[in-house]
């Protein structure tokens, strides 16, 4: 059985001559409790059912997870490998967009655990624009990679 693997978009953007990224803050009620710095993820997700174009996943992840299509010509970020062995292939793509108008599909978890309860939750409950320097700080660790990567390919 093969690792893992899941593809997301890092959108970019350059305000008053600084590159600031996208980022999203998982939902649900164990994210709640969890420090705000490391956890933050790019939009990303798992390829569904018979889905292999992992660019695709790519998008429509990201359109889920925010609420926002991507289209035109996307920039590979290569990929990484997160501490649980789950590959995670980026692409980057210069856009915009208003954080308040940003909303995120839905899973359902049994809570509180043992309770025969179902909730439902966002799988991202926030996103938000992040200067590089503290984009790394909130950033999943393995995924900051993504972000060297990013400045080596707008910055000449």
């Amino acid at each position: 059985m093969s690792a893992a693997r899941s593809a997301g978009i890092l959108l970019y953007r350059v305000r008053q001559g600084e590159l600031e990224v996208l980022l999203g803050h998982p939902g649900g009620p164990y994210y709640d409790r969890r420090p705000d710095e490391g956890a933050w993820s790019i939009p990303k997700g798992e390829p569904g059912g018979a889905e292999t174009d992992l660019e695709a996943t790519a998008r429509r992840e990201f359109a889920e997870e925010t609420g926002t299509a991507i289209s035109g010509p996307l920039a590979s970020l290569g990929s990484i490998v997160q501490r649980g062995g789950k590959e995670v292939h980026a692409w980057a793509v210069s856009g915009d967009l208003d954080p308040a108008m940003s909303h995120s599909n839905l899973f359902t978890l049994e809570w509180p655990p043992h309770s025969g309860v179902t909730a439902s939750f966002p799988e991202i409950d926030r996103v938000a624009w992040f200067g590089l320097a503290e984009a790394r700080r909130k950033l999943r660790e393995a995924q900051t990679p993504f972000l060297e990567r990013l400045e080596l390919l707008v910055r000449p």
